[in-house]
């Protein structure tokens, strides 16, 4: 279609599309500043498909939506993560993340995180191919939260987040443009309401929640280039039965989709001094509010795209007597946007204060080429309230 269309404009003489930018239109994926920002750090939301928007509040709540921590029945808690990622890319890139919170009376709890991503060590040459030394490019994200219950079900949440981004340490030359580290600043807007119901013999419990995060200011590495940084609108819920007093079973869902401009179709004008002209979409290079509302309707191929940039996440979880988890997931992004798609599995283990919890992640399709296979996370968490009694 997009051929017919550069040919038949072709022929008025408007034009010529003969070398148009993309056209095979196979792949238009959102790239932005910082990604490092949606990998899930959390083993428990990593071994359910990376769902974790409206599942039961806990430590890890900070990272998908901190209004959950008006909730959590603890009066303070702290999680710790490590993940090894892209190990069969790099040796030593990995993720550590950190989390806690605090509440302050039954309607208020505060937050706070910091995530840390290595991306290993890198030698640097210059354009000669001679050694001007190494350096392990890393970005971190050091956020808080505020929370709080507006009624008995729901409860809202505000975070602020600093971003820092250092890929090359300043590495440079003569002959080479100098990179400084990136910095920018984000705020999550998010929600979440619970209640209790009666499901035949069954107590049970519902949840539903939404989170905007990452809303903030561009990110770059030079006064020239700024890109968007991963704003995201996730909308979950989750359904738990309490079988009896050991057994317990939840399922999941989480929908995810970018708040940033899709990328729009080129031409190169040969009439125009060879300028480029977008012939499908809209331009990208606009504000964040701008790009935000414009991420709805912008894709070349219209809302049939728009749809393929939702992603999604299920998952269960099952528990018995409150101490042993099993959980199983998957996680699907369509193949223009990306082409994400895996199962996941985890077990937790629950022993006074301590948990540890354990997940590993399963490309699907032609996994033995994926970069994302043997993917383990390991959580650990402390919780107080067990101290404290």
């Amino acid at each position: 279609m997009l051929l017919s269309a550069v040919t038949a404009t072709a022929q008025t003489g408007a034009a010529d599309y003969s070398d148009v930018l993309g056209q095979d239109n196979k792949v238009n994926a959102i790239h932005t500043a910082v990604p490092f920002l949606r990998i899930a750090p959390d083993s428990r939301s990593g071994a359910m498909g990376d769902a974790g928007i409206a599942i039961s509040p806990d430590a890890y709540s900070q990272i998908w939506n901190s209004s959950k921590l008006a909730f959590v029945e603890s009066p303070y808690g702290l999680s710790v993560t490590y993940v090894p990622w892209l190990r069969e890319l790099i040796s030593d890139m990995n993720l550590a993340y950190v989390s806690g919170y605090y509440k302050i009376d039954e309607n208020q709890t505060i937050g706070a995180s910091l995530r840390y991503f290595s991306m290993g060590n890198i030698n640097f040459t210059d354009n000669g191919g001679n050694s001007i030394g190494s350096f392990s490019p890393h970005e971190m994200a050091i956020d808080a939260s505020y929370n709080r219950k507006l009624s008995k079900n729901f409860s809202l949440g505000l975070a602020g987040r600093f971003i820092y981004s250092n890929l090359t340490g300043g590495q440079g030359g003569a002959d080479q443009e100098q990179v400084d580290a990136g910095k920018s600043f984000a705020v999550d807007i998010n929600g979440f309401y619970t209640d209790n119901i009666r499901v035949s013999d069954y107590d049970c419990n519902w949840a539903a929640g939404f989170s905007i995060s990452n809303l903030g200011a561009k990110l770059g590495y030079s006064d020239d280039t700024k890109n968007f940084i991963p704003t995201n609108l996730g909308i979950g819920g989750a359904f738990t039965m309490n079988i009896d007093k050991y057994n317990k079973l939840t399922a999941t869902v989480d929908f995810n989709k970018l708040l940033v401009p899709t990328p729009p179709i080129y031409y190169q004008d040969s009439t125009n001094g060879g300028e480029r002209v977008i012939l499908k979409g809209k331009d990208d290079d606009v504000g964040i509010i701008q790009g935000v509302f414009q991420s709805f309707n912008d894709a070349p191929d219209g809302f049939s795209e728009e749809m393929k940039e939702i992603s999604t996440s299920i998952g269960l979880e099952y528990w018995y007597a409150n101490q042993f988890a099993a959980r199983l997931g998957y996680f699907n992004e369509n193949e223009k946007k990306g082409n994400r798609k895996y199962f996941t599995a985890g077990v937790g283990v629950k022993m006074k204060m301590l948990g540890l919890d354990i997940s590993y992640l399963i490309p699907s399709g032609n996994f033995s080429n994926s970069p994302l296979k043997n993917t383990w996370r390991f959580s650990l968490t402390i919780d107080f309230e067990d101290l404290v009694n």
